[in-house]
């Protein structure tokens, strides 16, 4: 979920988009009235989230030493079908995904396409010494024969430790370096999301280490764009968990649980009353699901 305003429409097409589960194609995915090349990458991207699903979920149980539970769920509504997937465990406390398929918009701040996945990755570490992470990557296709690719990488700081912060940052960096990007326009927009956010009061306080890629221009899908979203966001995901995995046995503060109770509480108001998607678009029980912390005090 985004939450910039004056990127509704962007987000629309990202829930707009929302995808399927399996790798492979099924009825209403739209790829019949794709390309040969738009075809392609639609494919790529359907792998691409079940190799999320693989990399991800299964090294948040290496860490945990085997997860509690790990739970999928399908929710089908009128304008989309949803999937969900949830493991708990010791140190990763929770891991959530969303994917979602929209076959028609439910509000003006969507549009319609003819192919489109979103996929989501929220991780929440038991330690208040690694904050939290908020993902989506979204590839979709039009009508009129055009495409996008976007995303967000979003780090609620909490009390999470400068070294581990610069940690993250770098490894985006050095994804940016290889495709010869600039990150600043990009990490402008995680900076400075509070400004002109729907909910400013709500709105989830970032540390100013991740990116966006929801914004005007959007990228086009193309080969180089399609490589730049892909191993950003798994550079991303994959650096947060070796924080998780590094800062497992660490000691910590009441001062540090106080910030990660406040972060969690944020990110609830945030997801309730800043986000157009989760307050007005997606159903609670799906986003509320995969997204929210496994706790909140208030």
């Amino acid at each position: 979920m985004t939450n910039h305003a004056n990127r509704m429409g962007v987000l629309g097409l990202c829930t707009a988009i929302m995808f399927a589960g399996p790798a492979f194609a099924e009825p209403n995915d739209g790829v019949e009235g794709l390309d040969e090349e738009q075809q392609s990458f639609a494919g790529r991207f359907l792998q691409f989230q079940d190799d999320m699903d693989e990399k991800f979920f299964g090294r948040a149980g290496e860490i945990n030493g085997g997860n509690s539970s790990d739970v999928k769920e399908t929710i089908k509504e009128q304008h989309a079908d949803y999937y969900v997937r949830v493991a708990r465990g010791d140190v990763v406390e929770k891991i959530g995904r969303m994917i979602s398929r929209v076959y028609e918009p439910k509000s003006d701040i969507q549009r319609p396409t003819t192919f489109g996945r979103y996929y989501g990755l929220d991780v929440h570490a038991k330690s208040p010494l690694m904050g939290h992470i908020h993902s989506a990557i979204v590839l979709q296709y039009y009508p009129d024969g055009t495409g996008v690719i976007g995303g967000t990488l979003n780090l609620l700081k909490g009390a999470a430790q400068e070294e581990d912060l610069e940690y993250v940052k770098n490894a985006l960096d050095v994804v940016f370096e290889k495709h010869g990007r600039d990150p600043a326009l990009y990490r402008n927009r995680v900076c400075n999301m509070s400004e002109d956010a729907v909910q400013p009061k709500y709105h989830r306080k970032l540390a100013c280490v991740g990116v966006s890629f929801f914004g005007f221009p959007m990228m086009e899908v193309n080969e180089e764009n399609y490589l730049l979203m892909t191993e950003i966001y798994a550079a991303f995901i994959s650096s947060y968990l070796d924080t998780v995995e590094s800062r497992k046995e660490a000691p910590f503060t009441d001062e540090d649980v106080a910030k990660q109770e406040a972060m969690r509480l944020n990110w609830l108001e945030d997801q309730f009353l800043g986000d157009p998607y989760s307050s007005g678009v997606v159903p609670y029980d799906v986003w509320g699901h995969a997204f929210l912390p496994p706790l909140v005090k208030f």
